[in-house]
């Protein structure tokens, strides 16, 4: 059996969800939101789901330095030290080493799974079971491990892993690594039954990783190497040297040069929670396909649209089919559904025209 304690999860919570806007501002990300109404906001969802297989002393959560008191209000059990706070946003690579120098200085024998902090699961049991079995499976050998899911569209917002030998049930070596596809090479991927979807959540034992960032990213691991770690100056160390590491991915700075990368494969209810057309695909619908979060709604000859306003609104919805209505605070949105890749324009738009008072 793995021992539990040497069972670390990180969880990556430092996003600013851009296209969630005008519900993600800068101030109050898309992870401190509770979408569906649970009384949980998607990190805390995450941490919970998480804590059942690992100790909450072991989870630890990286975030931008600007949301320090929404991480301590949201997950007050946590200790600080288990709050690491980025002094600028260096994407997912500098922020899984830095975890990874951390987490060797607590444990050399830790076996870690990372995790974004804003994904769904709904087949919790199944989800759990796959990562318990990848980490005993990272413990055992100099390897990283993926999290697969199986396709059911050609999905082109995701990134997609092709499968190579199988390596034990569920278990293949990969072959390669994709980023998000067109449309009509993503139908390819689908026929194939060949490729999967990358989920962005990762295994492995804390001296592969570390291994893997000395032999493929070495200017980050020689800006973020040190002997401060677990000690009163790390924060300092963090402040001077994570400004200067490239910015960069973990999975094209790691996962797509390395060898001994494998995934394991599954069928969890998964969903990366990332634009308004995820929400929309995972709510509940009227008979015309209309989804309302929040508010109240009339709607007459309209259809396949997602309404969220505040609670105890009501909007009235006349003649529209696929847009995306949804006001918070001082910003009401409205545009087509399936033109939400806009939202990132329209958001520095305002900033531009406006400064920081609707972002």
């Amino acid at each position: 059996m793995i021992n539990k304690r040497n069972n670390y999860c990180v969880i990556m919570s430092g996003g600013v969800g851009s296209r969630f806007w005008p519900y993600s501002r800068k101030n109050l990300p898309k992870q401190f939101l509770d979408f569906f109404g649970t009384g949980r906001s998607l990190l805390q969802q995450t941490f919970d789901r998480f804590n059942k297989l690992i100790p909450a002393e072991n989870i630890l959560i990286v975030t931008n330095e600007l949301y320090a008191n929404l991480v301590q209000q949201q997950l007050p059990q946590l200790h600080p030290q288990q709050i690491l706070l980025e002094p600028c946003r260096r994407n997912t690579a500098p922020c899984i080493a830095w975890a990874s120098y951390h987490i060797r200085a607590l444990n050399p024998n830790a076996n870690i799974v990372v995790a974004p902090s804003d994904h769904l699961i709904l087949k919790e049991d199944e989800f759990l079971t796959a990562i318990s079995n990848g980490l005993q499976f990272v413990k055992k050998a100099d390897k990283l491990l993926t999290l697969g899911i199986k396709p059911n569209r050609p999905e082109t917002a995701y990134g997609y892993i092709q499968i190579a030998s199988k390596e034990g049930d569920n278990l293949y070596k990969v072959k390669t690594f994709t980023e998000k596809p067109e449309l009509e090479l993503a139908k390819v991927f689908l026929a194939s039954g060949e490729f999967y979807w990358n989920s962005g959540l990762f295994m492995w034992n804390v001296n592969s990783i570390i291994k893997a960032f000395e032999t493929y990213l070495p200017e980050v691991a020689k800006n973020l190497k040190s002997d401060d770690y677990g000690t009163a100056q790390e924060i300092a160390f963090i402040n001077d040297h994570f400004p200067s590491c490239t910015n960069v991915s973990i999975d094209f700075g790691v996962m797509e040069k390395a060898d001994n990368v494998y995934v394991s494969l599954g069928d969890f209810g998964w969903s990366d929670l990332g634009t308004w057309g995820s929400l929309y695909d995972l709510s509940p619908k009227d008979d015309n396909g209309n989804v309302t979060l929040k508010c109240q709604t009339l709607q007459y000859d309209s259809k396949d649209n997602i309404i969220v306003m505040p609670s105890g609104k009501l909007a009235v919805i006349a003649g529209l089919d696929g847009y995306l209505i949804a006001e918070s605070d001082n910003v009401l949105l409205i545009c087509k559904k399936d033109e939400e890749s806009a939202i990132r324009k329209y958001v520095t738009d305002a900033q531009l025209k406006y400064g920081d008072k609707y972002t």
